[in-house]
């Protein structure tokens, strides 16, 4: 009879020892299924992500520079809606777990972002004029950078923001161009080929996020 007794407790603990691994086994493998897709994100989009944070900063510190300087409506409106393109970049890398850091106005990591920020503020400060173009040049810029991005990955999050932040960049490039326009003036694309420039001024106002 105590030869039974101890057989039937060696099983139920080898039973429930067993019960317990797969469980065990189950429960790691959908956490590993969720950091994965928690973090399905390649090097080269938070790379992009990374980048695009700080050109769009690029866009805000130097609005507000030359908001400060000329009170003139382009860059006290759009320099806030550059905040909002930070906002939604910042959204995905937090969404994604990528270590960021923001710098204080008008100081960047990327050193060719740094270097355009300089050259932005000098070129900017020597008129109205110039610094409309310097606007126009920033968000020709980035509606290139954007394609770019948008033509190398595959992430949808990652296209469906950045094609809204494009979105408004060809907005406020058709507000700059109305500026200058007033000036008398005409801005000459940097970045985009005259053609997609002109389609983009010859158009409406766009919906963004719609």
């Amino acid at each position: 009879m105590k030869t039974y007794r101890k057989t039937s407790v060696i099983l139920v603990l080898l039973f429930s020892t067993v019960i317990s691994l797969l469980y065990a086994c189950d429960s790691n493998s959908d956490n590993n299924e969720i950091n994965s897709n928690d973090k399905a994100i390649t090097s080269a989009d938070r790379d992009a992500l990374l980048f695009m944070l700080e050109e769009e900063k690029l866009a805000r510190d130097t609005y507000t520079y030359l908001n400060d300087k000329w009170a003139i409506n382009q860059f006290a409106n759009i320099k806030n809606s550059e905040q909002t393109h930070m906002d939604a970049i910042e959204s995905l890398l937090i969404e994604y777990d990528i270590d960021y850091s923001i710098l204080p106005m008008g100081q960047f990591k990327n050193t060719e972002l740094q270097a355009y920020y300089n050259q932005f503020v000098v070129d900017g400060s020597v008129s109205q004029l110039k610094a409309l173009n310097v606007g126009a040049t920033i968000e020709d810029l980035d509606i290139v950078d954007l394609q770019e991005y948008i033509d190398t990955t595959e992430n949808a999050q990652v296209i469906s923001v950045f094609e809204m932040l494009q979105c408004g960049s060809r907005n406020h490039l058709r507000s700059f161009e109305q500026a200058i326009d007033v000036f008398g003036s005409t801005y000459v694309p940097q970045f985009l080929s005259v053609e997609d420039y002109n389609a983009i001024i010859s158009s409406a106002n766009e919906k963004c996020g719609q």
